[in-house]
């Protein structure tokens, strides 16, 4: 299968990108050194240099992804490139659950949901808006189509999104919820292998790196990976934990921290290289990776939860898990709702100026109202406006549905895959 194209660079254009590459990888072993060898720097420093580290990481992650698209599916490489780029996320969550796990007290705090709910609004209120105001930038056009292939992450996500509305339901996070959750990622991975992707022509680093021949460009992107892999787990936890030994000197509270500082480092990966995309022309792809990424974190990450927590806490039961407390609940609730809207945003497979700017809006005048009476209002308006949109959109919805169908069945063609008059194509 070949997704991707390449021209032979020229020599000094090659020399250029192999030093550029070097650059990136010398600055991403930064964090890997500091880490395992033990050294920690002051927080302010620390923030920098395993920020730089995740940063670097970013930009090779992104030039490995588009060059992955000579062997693989362009959805396979997003699905990829999600897993690796939302690492530090699962580093930081996992820690708090498995220390959950071992002591009561920080168990009753609740800083795993806290993390994973901060962490999944952000990239939805946050990146979405941020590759759609740099496609708008570059193009002036206000709208950010998709590629119809989305229509199966969509409804992934609507599955995951329309599970977790129920777990409030409930005073626990179960070994039942890591069955269910953890089943739609493997689902979603098996079918998205699948999707074919368009032909798109490789430039810049990538383009240097596609030349190679296939044994050594395949070997070059799986080390890629593997590197990539390290560094952005190694830098994320203490990066996060630099963050917040800064804001804690402000008198912030660490489920504030926890919920909105520390998911604001471990995202920044996955945000950087969809802005990277973008940037290059390639907004739908970018886009494609943020979707992906938060159905990566609505299953796989959520649903590993109360695995770790168990395991820490050395008991295996059904019935038991992680806790829940009634803040927790109204957490979830409001996430659950957040990523309905956006289900409802991209349901006919384009995000509109007026879409683009409630999603943020929505999500950044709540950061300034923590009123709990408040969370329940936001949950209600996103679930107005996803019914609103929905209604507005039926018809569209029909087709969103009917085409995860038929590449669930592996009935799509070639034209299903391809970008719908997107926005840099017109360019």
């Amino acid at each position: 299968m070949s997704a991707a194209s390449t021209m032979p660079a020229r020599p000094r254009a090659a020399r250029r990108h192999w030093s550029l590459i070097a650059v990136m990888v010398a600055l991403s072993l930064m964090g890997i050194v500091l880490r395992f060898g033990g050294i920690h720097p002051e927080a302010v420093l620390g923030a920098i240099v395993f920020g730089v580290t995740i940063l670097a990481a970013a930009f090779l992650l992104a030039w490995a992804a588009e060059t992955a698209e000579m062997d693989i599916s362009q959805g396979m490489a997003l699905a990829v490139i999600a897993l690796i780029a939302v690492l530090p996320e699962y580093a930081v969550d996992f820690t708090l659950a498995w220390r959950a796990g071992a002591d009561p007290v920080e168990a009753a705090r609740g800083l795993a949901i806290a993390n994973m709910t901060g962490g999944n609004r952000l990239l939805i209120g946050l990146g979405w808006p941020i590759v759609f105001a740099l496609v708008f930038y570059k193009t002036r056009v206000g709208e950010l189509f998709v590629d119809r292939h989305r229509a199966l992450e969509l409804a992934f996500l609507a599955m995951a999104s329309g599970y977790a509305i129920f777990i409030p339901l409930r005073h626990t996070l179960t070994l039942i919820d890591t069955i269910v959750l953890v089943s739609m990622f493997v689902m979603y991975v098996y079918f998205t292998s699948k999707v074919e992707s368009e032909e798109v022509e490789l430039v810049g680093p990538a383009s240097t790196m596609g030349a190679l021949s296939d044994w050594r460009r395949r070997s070059l992107i799986v080390g890629i990976f593997l590197f990539c892999a390290t560094a952005i787990f190694s830098a994320a936890e203490p990066f996060a934990d630099s963050l917040i030994e800064m804001g804690g000197h402000l008198g912030v509270s660490d489920f504030v921290l926890i919920q909105w500082l520390a998911p604001l480092a471990s995202e920044s990966p996955e945000v950087l290289v969809a802005c990277l995309l973008a940037w290059r022309g390639r907004a739908h792809v970018g886009m494609g990776a943020l979707i992906s990424s938060t159905v990566n974190q609505w299953t796989l990450l959520i649903g590993t939860l109360p695995l770790v927590f168990l395991i820490s806490a050395g008991e295996f039961h059904w019935t038991s898990g992680l806790p829940l407390d009634a803040r927790q609940h109204e957490e979830i609730f409001l996430t659950a709702a957040q990523s309905a809207f956006a289900i409802a945003v991209f349901i006919n497979l384009k995000m509109s100026t007026k879409e683009a700017v409630a999603l943020f809006v929505l999500f950044a005048t709540q950061l300034f109202i923590p009123s709990e009476q408040v969370r329940i209002y936001y949950a209600a308006a996103y679930t107005v406006l996803c019914v609103v949109l929905l209604l507005t959109h039926r018809r569209d919805v029909v087709s969103t549905v009917r085409t995860a169908y038929e590449i669930i069945r592996g009935k799509a063609g070639d034209d299903a895959g391809h970008v719908a008059a997107s926005a840099e194509a017109r360019e």
